[in-house]
């Protein structure tokens, strides 16, 4: 083992993923279920993440969802990849973390992210529109300040006309019980999320390893604009993709086709359907621009033996001078994708049993 990865965490993005033949609460469960597996393996975070009305994804509700697995689990972090925050009012994502983290002190992380519903049906459900990304800077300074114990809307209480009384005996606002507490944050990007990132002075988590000059480019961005701040003195990089391992190049390969599969589905159907078996995705016939966008789907990924894989992850390390890598792996193989995070594990020298 190279001594760049020995050095490197490991971590596990779930995105609750649905699989044919199987309902969204076996998704959610499933979640749960490879939560505590790799916590035995040694993986150091555990995330999900936040979906709405897309068919083929259970996760709705992040907060919820960790809290499940951080009740299951006793020793990995365990947060969101992310909350997106344009979706939510600040305060209450606050109040959210703060119950997490009094529930279980040490282990949550808070991943956020600038994304909006998928589609206008939903983001007119959350009240919401695309514009609301725009502020993301905004709202992620506000609800940091609910953790410092700030009051970032108290005037627009004033302007709504309701007693400040009637809202905190001292008349401010205060997100219980989120204030005082030191719940770590990350800035989930692509490209512009990393200066909000190093504005912020808070880790950066890029998921972007197929675009790999541009999340080159934007990881130098992050490191020469970061500000210290009292979440994080220096930067912090967190690269996120898919990662497939297995006895062979070839059975990896398969890995990576039903989650391909299903892109190419959802860019020309409107509709992101679930997880098909490898074998039933090979067999279903495909238009030109279907295929076109399977193939797509399927480059740029970490997949291969445990040596190549090794090899990969090496050059992609030392390349980006990440600290960690956050693997977000689908398929509709459980069986398969627990046995990739075993070989990765076995990669990366965790230690079974004992989270980094």
């Amino acid at each position: 083992m190279s001594s760049l990865i020995a050095a490197t965490r490991f971590s596990v993005l779930d995105r609750s993923r649905v699989r044919e033949g199987y309902g969204e609460a076996r998704a959610l469960r499933d979640t749960v279920r490879l939560a505590v597996r790799v916590e035995r393996l040694g993986f150091h975070r555990f995330w999900v993440s936040e979906h709405h009305g897309v068919p083929g994804v259970a996760g709705s509700a992040p907060t919820v969802l960790a809290a499940a697995v951080a009740a299951a689990t006793r020793s990995i972090r365990v947060g969101t990849g992310g909350v997106m925050l344009p979706n939510h009012r600040s305060y209450v994502v606050a109040e959210q973390f703060g119950v997490l983290e009094s529930l279980f002190p040490g282990r949550i992380d808070m991943g956020l992210g600038r994304s909006v519903g998928f589609t206008d049906g939903v983001r007119r459900a959350l009240g919401r529109g695309k514009d609301d990304a725009d502020d993301f800077a905004g709202q992620l300074a506000e609800l940091l300040g609910w953790f410092r114990g700030d009051s970032p809307t108290q005037a627009a209480e004033r302007r709504r006309r309701i007693p400040l009384r009637a809202v905190a005996g001292d008349g401010r606002a205060h997100a219980r019980p989120a204030e005082g507490l030191r719940v770590p944050a990350f800035v989930l990007a692509t490209g512009e999320g990393a200066d909000i990132a190093a504005g912020a002075g808070l880790p950066l988590v890029i998921g972007d390893i197929r675009g790999r000059e541009r999340m080159l480019r934007a990881i130098d961005r992050y490191r020469q604009a970061f500000r210290p701040s009292p979440w994080a003195a220096e930067p912090y990089v967190v690269v996120s993709g898919t990662v497939a391992v297995a006895a062979t190049e070839e059975a990896a390969y398969r890995l990576l086709i039903p989650e391909a599969w299903s892109g190419a589905h959802s860019r020309t159907h409107g509709t992101f359907p679930p997880l098909p078996p490898a074998e039933a995705a090979l067999d279903r016939p495909m238009t030109d621009r279907e295929r076109e966008l399977y193939a797509s789907a399927l480059q740029g990924h970490v997949h291969g033996t445990e040596e190549q894989v090794a090899d990969a992850l090496e050059e992609l390390i030392k390349d980006s001078g990440a600290q960690e890598v956050l693997v977000t792996t689908s398929t509709h193989d459980r069986v398969a994708l627990l046995d990739s995070y075993t070989r990765l594990a076995r990669i990366a020298g965790l230690t079974p049993g004992r989270t980094s």
